[in-house]
């Protein structure tokens, strides 16, 4: 198996489509399909169940995706500790479903101002590590949405998002102004995988650990989320404010607090690349709110 290939299969996994994964990995879907194809031949079992809405793994396809996913993840490892080694100028900013993009272009185009010689890697994870990569020691600095557990995390608040409630189009709810989780109590919720952050798993559904949801699917991703709704009639929750595709609207949740868009570090962290892109951060922010 080549890292290429699993790389390209947890793609496919993580959007359940052989047409958004290509269009993810810049490529086009036949030479992805085949190359899909040829790593089911070469382990000798079915990883992917197809369909004309797309495509679901099988239990084997399920175990192979967890073992890319470490792998993907010692690699990113590996590649941090040579060019620390080699004293490269490199900084690692992880990311957790879109939050690169709500911090805007200007951060982006801020630091490579103040910092050209510096090179920046993106990491994208999913969510089941709300700290991206963070904890792990997979990234240098992280932009995320809080709560999640914080030992050994400093965290500053760049904007804070009220939830909403994403739901069907034609669902009776979607018309309110504005709902509570006593309003939702009857309804299918999506779920996160086993070992995701509790702190986070609570807030985003709305009930502590123990508690169980009914009977809703497992994301991973926003995306996942999304089409549960879509699909399934799953309830989810997201930072109001974004874009939604068709048939689906954000009606405002009354009783959970504002998720918090934070930049996060390890506090133990005293590099100057960090403190760079941290206050960098915090005051673009700043200005942002209070030019309206």
């Amino acid at each position: 198996m080549e890292l290429r290939t699993l790389r390209y299969f947890a793609a496919v996994v993580e959007e359940l489509h052989f047409g958004r994964a290509a269009e993810r990995l810049h490529m086009t879907q036949p030479p992805l399909s085949r190359a899909i194809k040829a790593l089911e031949n070469e382990l000798g079992v079915v990883l992917l169940e197809r369909s004309p809405a797309g495509v679901t793994p099988t239990a084997a396809g399920t175990a192979l995706y967890e073992e890319a996913r470490e792998i993907a993840e010692r690699v990113e490892l590996a590649r941090a500790r040579v060019a620390a080694a080699a004293g490269s100028a490199t900084i690692t900013v992880g990311s957790l479903a879109d939050s690169v993009e709500q911090t805007g272009v200007h951060l982006a185009e801020a630091y490579r101002r103040r910092h050209p010689g510096v090179a920046v890697r993106i990491r994208e994870t999913d969510f089941t590590d709300p700290t991206a990569g963070l904890a792990a020691g997979l990234v240098d600095v992280a932009l995320t949405r809080a709560p999640f557990t914080t030992t050994g995390i400093s965290t500053r608040v760049l904007r804070s998002d009220p939830v909403g409630v994403i739901l069907r189009s034609d669902d009776p709810l979607a018309g309110c102004e504005s709902l509570g989780f006593a309003e939702l109590a009857d309804r299918r919720w999506f779920r996160f995988p086993e070992g995701t952050d509790p702190v986070w798993r609570a807030y985003w559904t709305g009930a502590p650990d123990d508690v169980r949801r009914r009977g809703g699917p497992v994301v991973r991703t926003a995306g996942e989320c999304l089409r549960s709704v879509l699909w399934n009639g799953t309830v989810g929750l997201a930072p109001l404010g974004h874009a939604l595709p068709d048939g689906l609207t954000a009606v405002r949740l009354t009783d959970l607090p504002a998720s918090d868009l934070v930049i996060a570090w390890r506090s133990a962290d005293r590099s100057s690349l960090v403190e760079a892109f941290v206050r960098i951060a915090v005051a673009l922010h700043r200005r942002e709110d209070v030019g309206g």
